[in-house]
């Protein structure tokens, strides 16, 4: 496969220029969905926490564009997107079941990571609910609005419909959150997503479907969406988020003594 290999020392210079102390900077999208091209960005995610002084007042972080800092281009000749969130925003994301923030914070490609980010892996756990199943509906079916819009359509599209289906099925049945496509279909067993993923690889002359290969994909969106949603009727996870308390009590720590201990 083509795929892009990961520079995690260039990465790690743009996450040391970030204005804030991290608490975690992770890498997201293509490449932690496990189908990135040699020409993927790098979609860096993460939260920073913004000092005390900073968050109090009349005019909180929200007010001046600090709850989220966003910063994008081409870096020691790497093509990123880097995106944090502040620790309260990230928090309350968190308890909003959204899967995005999931993901982010349990990816296995870190760039960055401090004691706290072990900590709010654990508590996460704990804010996972059987309702995060609609999160992942609704991103399926977006996604294949996208795939349906451009004719011939592309394999791309159709590689995230896949992708967040499959995620949802495995969280509802196991509670645990896997983004990587290659490994939830050793799962899963879909004889096409191998092909898929090498046609997305190969460029653009192979990353368009036909009419026959299109019909049969609806087939099986429908089918999949169909499995979500029993998945998530069936499931054994809490209808409701149980960390409030303990992502309360690590907000306030560390607006009090900010992150120690930091590594990469």
């Amino acid at each position: 496969m083509n795929a892009q290999t990961i520079d995690y020392d260039k990465l790690q210079r743009q996450v040391d220029a970030h204005p804030y102390p991290l608490v975690f900077a992770t890498i997201s999208g293509a490449h932690l969905y496990g189908f990135p091209s040699a020409d993927s960005d790098f979609d860096l995610r993460g939260v920073h926490l913004l000092p005390l002084e900073r968050v109090i007042g009349l005019d909180g972080p929200e007010c001046r564009g600090e709850d989220t800092v966003e910063r994008d281009g081409v870096h020691d000749g790497l093509e990123m997107d880097l995106v944090t969130h502040d620790v309260k925003k990230f928090f309350g994301l968190l308890l909003k079941k959204n899967g995005y923030v999931l993901e982010q914070l349990l990816s296995p490609l870190v760039v960055h990571t401090t004691p706290e980010h072990d900590e709010l892996k654990a508590i996460a756990k704990s804010c996972i609910t059987r309702f995060h199943g609609h999160h992942y509906l609704g991103f399926a079916a977006t996604q294949w609005k996208l795939f349906r819009k451009e004719d011939p359509p592309k394999v791309k599209p159709l590689l995230y419909v896949y992708r967040v289906l499959l995620t949802g099925i495995h969280l509802m049945r196991t509670g645990e959150v896997e983004a990587n496509l290659l490994t939830l279909n050793e799962t899963a067993q879909l004889p096409y997503i191998d092909e898929l993923v090498q046609r997305k690889l190969s460029g653009p002359e192979k990353g368009r479907l036909d009419e026959a290969d299109v019909e049969f994909h609806e087939r099986e969106y429908r089918r999949l969406l169909a499995a979500s949603e029993a998945a998530m009727q069936q499931s054994t996870l809490p209808e409701q988020a149980t960390g409030k308390a303990a992502l309360n009590d690590l907000l306030v720590r560390l607006r009090q003594r900010g992150v120690a201990g930091a590594a990469t």
